[in-house]
């Protein structure tokens, strides 16, 4: 089992998160809206796919570059040679 790590880019506040524990997650889907400190809206996505594991942020936290978000329970695609 690998689990994936979703961080924040940016200093901010958590604006919106659109994930819940336990749901299933697909690449490139929106996952957290961050509103940096200079007031860009910043738009978390991952080119990971699974199934949240837990949530480590809410609405209105403020974040900081490496901050942890979310954990992610990858789903692995293994493929054998022939």
């Amino acid at each position: 089992m690998h689990f994936g790590v979703i961080t924040s880019p940016c200093y901010g506040k958590v604006d919106e998160v659109s994930i819940k524990n336990s749901e299933r997650i697909y690449e490139w889907e929106r996952l957290f809206i961050i509103k940096t400190d200079s007031g860009t809206i910043e738009m978390i996505q991952t080119s990971l796919s699974g199934v949240v594991e837990s949530i480590e942020v809410q609405e209105g936290d403020h974040v900081i570059p490496g901050m942890v978000l979310a954990y992610i329970k990858e789903d692995l695609v293994v493929t054998g040679s022939d």
